[in-house]
């Protein structure tokens, strides 16, 4: 297996179209990946609907966030549109049965990564030059990690409305969080590529990079 620049992005000074087919197949897979897998969990843990247009329909591009979208090509990395979740169908524990279902987005995202990587083995054992499923891995894994990072939209931050209080003052803080948290990733990644800054991918890349390429070798 081969060692990947990261974070995984299309060499816009030199694109190639098969590049870039490839990195926009993994990224839907990601995007699709997370939301339903947030969808899935949250209907087995009490919050089922019937003709949801949010849930269990398997369309990506209903799933599709604009400004998510817009950061997996300047971040490597980027979210699903939020699954709508219904914390009153919860008996108990409803904010931590939140968080549950936000974060297994990112979990959905290692499963997915791990079934890529079997296809990638199997194609291997055969002498067939793999490039779309180990695509499909690192986008997966990164997607998977910088999800845990605690800025909204990201499913991370769902584990402060575990941590945090309820109040309604602090409701508004959250509600201007979530609106302005967006731009904020965006906006710094943009930065980040630009300045050719490191920032918190100094971090998490040396890892997304160990556990794709042990997910690959494993």
């Amino acid at each position: 297996m081969q060692d990947f620049y990261l974070p995984y992005l299309i060499n816009y000074s030199q694109p190639v179209a098969e590049d870039i087919v490839i990195f926009c197949v993994a990224v839907l897979t990601a995007i699709l990946v997370s939301a339903e897998g947030q969808a899935i969990v949250a209907t087995l843990l009490g919050d089922a609907r019937r003709g949801a247009t949010d849930r269990l329909h398997f369309n990506v591009f209903m799933h599709m966030s604009i400004l998510g979208t817009l950061s997996f090509f300047v971040g490597g990395f980027g979210w699903a549109k939020e699954i709508d979740v219904d914390t009153k169908r919860f008996k108990r524990f409803p904010r931590l049965f939140l968080a549950l279902i936000r974060l297994s987005g990112p979990m959905a995202n290692l499963l997915m990564a791990n079934i890529a990587a079997s296809l990638a083995w199997i194609l291997g054992k055969w002498d067939f030059e793999d490039k779309v499923f180990t695509t499909i891995v690192v986008v997966n894994v990164s997607v998977a990690l910088y999800s845990l990072l605690p800025i909204a939209p990201l499913p991370g931050a769902a584990v402060l409305e575990v941590i945090l209080p309820s109040w309604k003052k602090f409701k508004k803080v959250k509600e201007l969080f979530y609106k302005v948290g967006p731009y904020c990733i965006v906006g710094s990644f943009l930065v980040i590529r630009l300045t050719r800054w490191d920032g918190v991918s100094a971090i998490t890349n040396p890892i997304v990079l160990s556990i794709s390429n042990f997910i690959l070798k494993f």
